[in-house]
């Protein structure tokens, strides 16, 4: 399997598209002030304890308070505590964790008042950003997360992924890493560690034993609520979960964003350096990826096959419905074998959708009837099979006697909504629009105005229909027609992303010239 990702710096912020095998299949968009995302950490302010639901209500500077549920609170718990307290009040800069000794742990059956009753100061890590009318959910199970390993301060306990099968190779790692891991840090082993030498488990520690210390200085003096560290951007937090042998290419259209991520794989995977590359085509990326036009077919409510099967995608308070209809598919006389052929075809792009618009909770599958229980199986395992990419956690259930399947799936962040259905930027809701035959006069006008005031290196970017009929009869064309009256040439771009009668005008800089 081929992956790529495209990396697309737009003044809104950065987005970037993980395709596989040209199909796009994640979608993340990193605004430019990216706060309260999952893995950040805060200080905050115990400020409301609720018995009833045995949980707290936590200040950590977003508009309404963080809830953190008792289980969630870690059983060391009562060393954050005491660690956060002499982290805040440390004058010397001499504070060595390593020598920090831990409370007793809390019982799992135990009530918040006892634990949080004076409402202290707390570090926290954000565990679900806000999702709708939610504040985020916080977690005290502290944990920093590497390329090859975690590790979850105030313990010592060392833990292999159950995805590493070998027992040799478990054993050999749980070795490594208990023979150079400090005190009071546990380890988990991630399945990229497999295979890999002590050299680069020890550098993995060490980055992120750095990063704990980084911790501990932001503490010092602070005041709640305060963010005391930031997850990596989604660049490089991607790069880190998934850059493996599989990982061919990474395009980016920004030079800084390109800097950053090639000395980032020069530290994480030397050997893969040159697969970033810089795009400057002039045309938009995600256009010359194919990716708007993806985009564009995928996150309408109406999803349609090659073959025929489309799907129906609604969203409800409580839970997600996909409604599987066959539409015009009919590969053979038999109504099983279409049904389990359509409804095949329809899990692999349920899976993909999942991904794509990162859909979490409850989800209900409404696939054709079936009545043999072997072709229900074999949906089942089909599902499972193309839900092994899903790096979040999720459960499916058969299908039921009803024809319905059930998947929960982590939800940790707001699902991506993107609406495809487009308010007519030309006519403003109005349903009418100036005499389209004009355009080109309009365009013409305003050329004209701004090659008078000395503009130089004027490019026009417009809709692609736009752009075939102005450059149209190569010679005879619009285009040359200017080059004749007016001795400069005229670029013209084309933008897919424009309505039909759009056009700017952008200077030498690519800097967009206001009319």
């Amino acid at each position: 399997m081929n992956k790529e990702l495209i990396i697309n710096a737009a003044p809104s912020g950065v987005e970037i598209a993980l395709l596989e095998d040209k199909r796009l299949v994640e979608l993340h968009h990193e605004s430019g002030n990216p706060n309260f995302a999952v893995g950040d950490l805060y200080l905050g302010k115990v400020k409301k304890l609720i018995p009833g639901l045995n949980a707290a209500f936590v200040d950590v500077g977003f508009e309404k308070d963080a809830f953190l549920h008792y289980t969630d609170l870690s059983p060391y718990i009562r060393s954050i505590l005491k660690f956060t307290q002499q982290a805040i009040t440390d004058k010397s800069e001499a504070f060595d964790f390593a020598k920090f000794k831990n409370e007793p742990e809390i019982v799992k059956t135990g009530k918040i008042t006892e634990v949080l009753g004076g409402k202290p100061n707390i570090l926290v890590q954000i565990l679900k950003e806000p999702i709708s009318s939610k504040g985020p959910r916080l977690s005290c199970e502290i944990s920093l997360p590497g390329r090859f390993i975690v590790i979850t301060p105030f313990n010592n306990i060392v833990a292999v992924s159950k995805k590493i099968h070998s027992s040799e190779e478990r054993k050999r790692l749980q070795k490594i890493v208990e023979a150079i891991k400090p005190h009071n840090f546990g380890v988990i082993v991630r399945t990229a560690a497999e295979g890999k030498k002590t050299a680069e488990l020890h550098e993995d520690l060490t980055t992120l034993v750095s990063t704990w210390k980084t911790i501990q200085d932001n503490l010092r003096n602070a005041q709640a609520p305060q963010k005391i560290l930031s997850e990596q951007t989604k660049t490089t937090s991607i790069l880190r979960d998934l850059l493996n042998e599989s990982f061919n290419r990474i395009v980016i259209n920004d030079k800084n964003i390109y800097s950053d991520t090639k000395t980032y794989i020069q530290k994480i995977a030397p050997e893969k350096q040159d697969i970033v590359t810089y795009y400057h085509n002039g045309a938009p990326i995600f256009d010359h990826f194919g990716i708007t036009r993806q985009v564009k077919a995928s996150f309408g409510k109406t999803v349609n096959l090659d073959s025929g099967v489309y799907l129906i995608i609604e969203a409800t308070e409580a839970l997600h419905v996909i409604d599987v209809n066959s539409g015009y598919k009919s590969s053979s006389n038999n109504q099983e074998q279409n049904a389990l052929a359509s409804n095949l075809e329809a899990a692999a792009e349920i899976a993909r959708q999942l991904r794509l618009r990162d859909l979490g909770g409850i989800i209900i599958i409404d696939f054709i009837d079936m009545k043999l229980p072997e072709n229900k199986k074999s949906v089942y395992e089909a599902m499972e099979k193309f839900m092994a990419q899903d790096r979040a956690k999720h459960t499916i259930l058969p299908i039921s006697k009803f024809g319905l399947m059930q998947i929960t799936r982590q939800r940790v962040k707001p699902e991506i909504t993107i609406s495809v259905a487009e308010d007519c930027p030309a006519c403003k809701g109005t349903g009418k629009i100036g005499a389209s035959m004009l355009i080109v006069e309009d365009i013409e006008k305003n050329l004209q105005y701004l090659l008078n005031h000395q503009h130089k290196g004027l490019t026009i970017r417009l809709h692609p229909i736009l752009y075939a009929y102005l450059t149209k009869g190569w010679l005879r064309s619009r285009q040359w027609k200017w080059y004749f009256t007016y001795k400069k040439w005229i670029k013209l771009k084309a933008d897919s992303n424009y309505h039909l009668t759009e056009y700017h005008f952008f200077d030498a800089n690519d800097e967009e010239i206001k009319l």
